[in-house]
């Protein structure tokens, strides 16, 4: 006998109790495997066919920060649990935005990258406290890509409104920008074209806007016309050479009457629809008070003109991360439109260049033109200023562009004053320290 042979006196298989316990075992690993299975088949399905709830909030849609910008897909657990649609969601403040912060949203810190140069915000906010204004406000921004440099506001009664995105505030000569574009493109002007006006410069009646010359009349350029800031000569310019179709159509291709898209709402500028040949002359010299603007469009206005006629999309968020440094979102530059073509915007250049050299800027840039800092520099500027319907409060305006030299980023600047019975620092003079700074810094 085999020793290894374990001997059996057959008690075991003729036992009742212990007799099926192979069978009970076999059964048991079948079952096993059989629920393994349908495990693996449940998991495979869900991979496949996920259900809703699975979903993240932020996945699947592709309108997510459609009001900001494109959305980027992430792996962040953090991020699936968020649900942003747009930058209005976030409770911003377009009027404390820094450099880099961080906000909660739904209990999940976000870190906000903006545009801004904080420092540079600060010196013009400190700026503006000085100026003796009852209200004002400053945009900077870059022309080639539309980012926003600074974007401040002051009010002496503190409200809390955000002046930068209201258009509540009449354009004045600001609009001769517009016009001169008009002239340029549709009757053939030319900033040496010689142009003629009696009476005051900055007076508007209606025997100024005699086409006649006289022996009274005086003789001007077209660009000193503009320098100048002369009423006669835009008034006559609106009802003998433009007509409203033509004006309205050049003030919508620099957006007046339009959205303007940026990261916070913006109030639309309004055009002044004129009853009468005396409201034409009115509306393309600027000499009403019903044609209103903001400053952040008033600063996108000359943009387009240093441009070559390209107004860009204006935007002050760069990007949003999640607490593990994955974007949300980043910002894309993009065209708003074209308001002239290369041509004009060169010779709008001309006309406001000459502002600062001869026209209503050169008394405040004349020495500061010959600061080191402004060597080879390109400046041109359009300045405004009006009354309101109660004549309580001035208006004054100034847009203007810079363009250093070596390639360094050239900026646009508009600057609003609003003035009481005490007028405070002029927004030409507002705008040279801002100017001032930025060359120097």
């Amino acid at each position: 006998m085999d020793k290894h042979l374990r001997y059996s006196s057959g008690w075991r298989d003729n036992n009742p109790n212990t007799r099926q316990e192979p069978s009970r075992k076999h059964f048991s690993r079948r079952i096993r495997l059989l629920i393994l299975c349908l495990c693996l088949l449940a998991g495979a399905y869900l991979l496949l066919f996920p259900a809703p709830w699975f979903k993240s909030d932020t996945g699947g849609n592709g309108d997510a920060l459609s009001a900001i910008g494109k959305p980027i897909e992430t792996k962040s657990i953090a991020s699936r649990k968020l649900s942003i649609h747009g930058i209005e969601d976030l409770n911003l403040d377009p009027a404390h935005i820094e450099t880099r912060f961080t906000l909660q949203k739904e209990g999940i810190p976000l870190v906000v990258e903006s545009s801004v140069d904080s420092d540079f915000q600060a010196y013009i906010q400190s700026l503006l406290e000085t100026s003796n204004t009852l209200k004002a406000a400053v945009v900077v921004m870059q022309p080639d890509d539309g980012r926003i440099l600074a974007m401040v506001n002051y009010d002496s009664e503190a409200k809390g409104e955000n002046l930068c995105l209201k258009a509540d505030y009449p354009a004045a000569s600001l609009f001769k920008i517009i016009s001169a574009a008009a002239a340029l493109e549709s009757a053939g002007f030319s900033p040496e074209k010689t142009v003629s006006f009696v009476g005051r410069k900055h007076t508007l009646y209606k025997n100024q806007l005699k086409e006649k010359k006289s022996r009274y009349s005086a003789t001007i350029s077209f660009k000193k016309a503009f320098a100048s800031s002369i009423n006669p000569v835009f008034g006559k310019l609106g009802v003998h050479e433009l007509d409203y179709e033509v004006l309205s159509r050049s003030a919508e291709k620099f957006f007046f009457e339009r959205s303007i898209p940026f990261d916070f709402p913006v109030e639309k500028s309004a055009v002044f629809v004129p009853k009468d040949e005396f409201g034409l002359a009115e509306l393309a010299s600027g000499f009403n008070k019903g044609t209103t603007i903001s400053p952040l469009h008033a600063a996108l206005l000359a943009s387009a003109v240093v441009n070559d006629g390209v107004m860009m999309k204006p935007w002050v968020v760069k990007r949003i991360l999640d607490e593990s440094g994955e974007p949300l979102y980043e910002n894309h530059q993009s065209q708003m439109g074209v308001s002239v073509s290369p041509e004009t915007a060169k010779e709008l250049r001309i006309l406001m260049k000459d502002t600062i050299i001869h026209g209503t800027c050169r008394k405040a840039f004349y020495r500061e033109r010959r600061r080191k800092a402004y060597k080879n520099v390109e400046l041109g500027a359009k300045t405004g200023t009006i009354n309101d319907r109660n004549d309580q409060f001035k208006y004054d305006w100034l847009t203007a562009f810079v363009v250093p030299p070596n390639g360094r980023k050239s900026i646009c600047i508009a600057v609003l004053g609003i003035h009481g019975k005490t007028l405070g620092v002029r927004a030409n003079r507002l705008g040279r320290s801002i100017i001032r700074y930025y060359l120097s810094s």
